[in-house]
């Protein structure tokens, strides 16, 4: 039977076997044949809470027994065990708790690794499964329970192996795959937190000012939706595996987190006021202080943009006046705004360790000071060509434009980040301040504040959409007047203050004579459908097209058709000529007549586009759909909207998917409310029932306010 030795003794057997093995050892690195070994009961002691599966062999005889030899790192029945009991490295998982102190190891353990190493070299390139590296929870009895952190040590050990190894004795992958928990057993939770401390982490030294962040990589809590999750949101994450699938990818997201919580802050934490906090509170107290930092982190971002391109003047010796303003348009006036915007609520942020309300603050600036807002959203269209023009003709812009993208300060961002940033700014106010408004429900004063807060900038968002929408459109319509010749029909006066291009584009049409020629030779027009009237021509140059006909958006209608529909002129099968057909009917056309067009498009999706577009005010007059069973999507990446009826969307926006048809997606922005087609690829779907719940409240909110 194994004795089991005391520290000091352990030790000073390794260290006896230690001297001995350095003199005595063979052509293999092993012990020579009479040498002490003292092992047995090392290994006794060392795995006596790890006992294999299998059962073990009958003990022999004790003055026959051989002394067992040790089993280290990957090949200890710890490592080889199944089921349940898993040992991982603490650098390859996720924790969600608290650091525990660093275990004793006693100094025959560090020994014992030492001289495995030595005798077997291929263990040094393996993992490291100290102690001190494992996170280990006890269950009934002193056994080991899993904790439930493996999703990304086993994403990190595929594949895993030793380079020339023939033989594989442990197959990890597949082992780790048969650890999935059972749907029925649901995941461990950590124990419940007392709702005074939640989130508490050790007090932050220094300023959230000393480490200043770019804009671009932070995103505000205040963003999320669903704000029954504030909790894991002020603390640390929760276990992935409560929230997906084992199997599922690993999703990095490419946000920084904030530097500093509200609770973090050495003047809070020495105050001791968080002990006399509700958890509401608390949550109202940084959803306060999120506004404060996040505004500095885009002050900041503004500044890099005024100080590395604006007043560059490599930069502006590569083009003229007016392309430098229509570049950067009033844009130290919008830093100024935001300036004396941060000054006011750090203000109060220093005279008050826990601040009683900024609303006051939000709809002051809102009302009276953010109109360079209004200004420069007006100017994107403007922006947006003179930074194409002189990126794809001028190559002195160019690379000027490049050598100070590559610079420190601009972390490797491109200028467009830096000069969309009041568009994304002015549109995040209203979801942080919606946010604040949901934290002092319980409070009927401060929830009026905020509300009229909400209100005063919903209303500049909408004034900033307008101008946007005001300045393109105005001038698209007169540069349409000079394109489209309306010799061959009656006149129709185009500009108009109240009309505006929702849709153009080339369409097939089909007719009987035409049905059998090659596709390149079969007759287009070229449709321009405005939000009152439909322009029917023929296209003769890039810039010039002849008016065939026109009717009043009222006066049409728009039938949807298959090729292989007997209806279609010719008969017989014409699937490839004609591959995704629809009927135009023009009620009452520019003579008073009923005219049907037979019109095709290359693509499914090309064809569910203009069907919407020609059907919004069909749609429009059955009202709005529930919005509560729409799919939701949130934009993983930036677009920028290419064609008219399609939809500039920033990243983490949140759309209701209204229609989808062969990879593109028809939907409306949870923000403001705007509309148009986008790909599929630059979003996921939001499958969290409160998430989704959270998204419909919310859109309800600020759509209240903004038609106030």
């Amino acid at each position: 039977m194994s004795q089991r030795y005391s520290d000091s003794s352990v030790e000073e057997k390794l260290l006896e076997y230690r001297f001995h093995s350095e003199l005595r050892l063979d052509a293999k690195g092993n012990p020579a044949s009479g040498l002490p070994v003292v092992r047995s009961s090392l290994h006794s002691r060392s795995n006596a809470a790890f006992q294999p599966d299998t059962p073990a062999p009958p003990e022999p005889a004790p003055e026959s027994q051989e002394p067992r030899t040790v089993i280290l790192s990957t090949q200890s029945p710890a490592a080889l065990k199944m089921g349940t009991q898993q040992l991982i490295p603490r650098s390859l998982a996720v924790s969600s708790k608290a650091k525990t102190p660093a275990r004793h190891q006693s100094f025959g353990a560090a020994m014992l690794s030492k001289e495995a190493a030595r005798r077997n070299p291929q263990l040094l390139s393996a993992p490291s499964f100290s102690l001190d590296d494992m996170d280990l929870d006890t269950g009934p009895g002193g056994m080991l329970k899993r904790n439930l952190r493996n999703q990304s040590y086993r994403a990190a050990m595929k594949g895993l192996g030793t380079p020339g190894s023939e033989e594989a004795p442990v197959q990890l992958t597949p082992k780790l795959q048969a650890l999935a928990e059972e749907p029925s057993q649901p995941p461990a939770r950590p124990a419940a937190k007392n709702k005074k401390t939640l989130g508490r982490k050790r007090a932050h030294k220094g300023s959230f000012k000393d480490d200043p962040r770019l804009y671009q990589e932070i995103r505000e809590r205040g963003l999320n939706t669903s704000h029954e999750s504030d909790d894991d949101l002020l603390d640390e994450p929760p276990s992935p595996e409560g929230t997906r699938k084992v199997d599922a990818p690993i999703v990095v997201k490419s946000y920084r987190p904030p530097q500093i919580t509200w609770s973090q802050l050495p003047e809070v934490v020495e105050s001791g006021i968080l002990d006399q906090l509700s958890a509401e509170e608390r949550k109202r107290q940084e959803a306060i202080f999120e506004i404060l930092t996040s505004e500095f982190s885009y002050q900041h971002s503004l500044g890099i943009l005024v100080a590395e391109f604006l007043q560059s003047r490599e930069l502006r010796a590569t083009m003229t006046q007016m392309e430098h303003h229509h570049l950067f348009s009033n844009i130290t006036d919008v830093l100024s705004a935001s300036r004396r915007f941060f000054e006011d609520l750090e203000r109060r942020h220093k005279a008050q360790v826990c601040v009683e309300d900024i609303s006051d603050i939000l709809e002051e600036h809102a009302e009276h000071h953010f109109h360079p807002y209004i200004s420069y959203c007006s100017n994107e269209v403007y922006q947006q060509r003179a930074l194409q023009r002189l990126t794809n003709s001028n190559a002195t812009f160019r690379e000027a434009l490049r050598a100070i993208e590559q610079r420190p300060a601009c972390g490797g961002l491109p200028m467009i980040s830096f000069l969309i940033l009041p568009m994304q700014r002015v549109t995040r106010l209203p979801l942080l301040t919606d946010t604040l408004c949901l934290k002092t429900q319980g409070h009927p004063e401060r929830y009026k504040a905020a509300s009229r807060a909400l209100k005063a900038i919903s209303k500049l968002v909408k004034q900033c959409n307008e101008g946007a929408h005001k300045m393109e459109r105005t001038e698209q319509m007169y540069t349409l007047h000079t394109q489209l010749d309306f010799s061959k029909v009656k006149s129709l006066p185009l500009i108009s203050a109240s009309r505006w291009l929702l849709k153009r584009g080339e369409l097939f049409v089909v007719e009987e004579t035409g049905l059998f020629r090659k596709l390149a030779s079969r007759p287009t027009c070229y449709l321009f459908l405005f939000n009152d009237v439909l322009v029917v021509t023929k296209k003769k140059s890039e810039d010039s097209f002849m008016v065939q006909d026109y009717a009043q958006v009222d006066h049409i209608q728009v039938q949807k058709m298959e090729p292989s529909e007997a209806s279609l002129p010719g008969g017989g099968n014409r699937s490839s000529s004609v591959p995704h057909p629809f009927q135009l009917i023009l009620l009452h056309n520019s003579e008073g007549r009923r005219e049907k067009i037979l019109l095709s498009c290359d693509s499914a999706s090309d064809r569910a586009r203009w069907i919407t577009a020609l059907t919004q005010r069909e749609r429009q007059a059955r009202g709005p759909p529930n919005k509560g069973d729409l799919l939701q999507v949130e934009i993983t990446k930036a677009y920028l909207a290419k064609q008219v009826d399609e939809i500039t969307l920033q990243q983490a926006d949140v759309v209701l998917i209204l229609e989808q048809e062969d990879g593109w997606l028809y939907g409306e922005r949870l923000r403001d409310g705007e509309t148009g087609w986008f790909p599929e690829d630059f979003a996921q779907s939001i499958t969290s029932r409160v998430a989704v719940e959270g998204n419909v409240r919310r859109m309800e909110r600020l759509r209240v306010e903004t038609d106030v």
